[in-house]
């Protein structure tokens, strides 16, 4: 997620405020940790081979398998993981099960789910990219204004019938579509965003402070 990068950039020192834990790589890793551990349960998956986030999470964490069922009790350490970490809702894990349940009736339709969500996700940051870019630079010191802003924006893409751009208008209904295949709804979108932004936002904070001292 390069793009995500470019909205922090800024010329001066940001003030000092309380990092968030992990990076966005590993925060999206652990999302789709939890995805394909809800993928193995539904299905019945016995192969770890096909699921290389989990099967990675599994072995780092000496996850035993319970019950000789793969998936149960690495949902429950992700799960575990994202709500303490990053402050994730019952509800959030809920939508996951909801979205994998209705589009993945069987092992073939996992890596379509995952092409589709990435097309969601691609979307989705880009048109915030281009939305938010100056007020995300306003924002960055403060979590509430950014999360606000954040809410704001993601109602827009999700309400709005007309824009002035038609390259806008034309991603707004993308993300659209996206979402109501995925079935996530309007407050899914927001934790989702709000936590990548976040992150990227200690990191480019970390970069700065990193050439400073260099």
């Amino acid at each position: 997620m390069n793009f995500i990068s470019q909205l922090f950039k800024k010329k001066n020192e940001p003030e000092e405020e309380e990092s968030t834990k992990g990076t966005v790589e590993e925060f999206v890793t652990l999302i789709r940790v939890y995805y394909q551990a809800v993928m193995a349960v539904n299905l019945g998956i016995t192969n770890l081979n096909i699921l290389v986030d989990m099967a990675l999470f599994k072995r780092m964490l000496k996850i035993p398998t319970q019950n000789n069922k793969l998936g149960v009790a690495e949902k429950a350490r992700v799960r575990k993981v994202l709500m303490q970490d990053y402050g994730l809702s019952e509800s959030f894990f809920k939508e996951i099960d909801s979205s994998v349940k209705k589009n993945c009736r069987n092992q073939n339709d996992i890596k379509g789910y995952f092409f589709l969500f990435q097309g969601f996700c691609g979307d989705l940051f880009n048109l915030l990219g281009n939305l938010m870019q100056w007020k995300f630079r306003l924002s960055m010191l403060m979590k509430k204004l950014l999360y606000n802003q954040t809410v704001k924006t993601v109602h827009e893409i999700m309400t709005r019938s007309e824009w002035k751009e038609v390259s806008v208008q034309k991603a707004a209904w993308s993300v659209r579509k996206y979402a109501a295949t995925l079935g996530y709804s309007e407050q899914w979108i927001v934790d989702f965003v709000y936590n990548v932004v976040l992150l990227a936002r200690d990191e480019q904070k970390k970069e700065f402070k990193k050439n400073r001292k260099a």
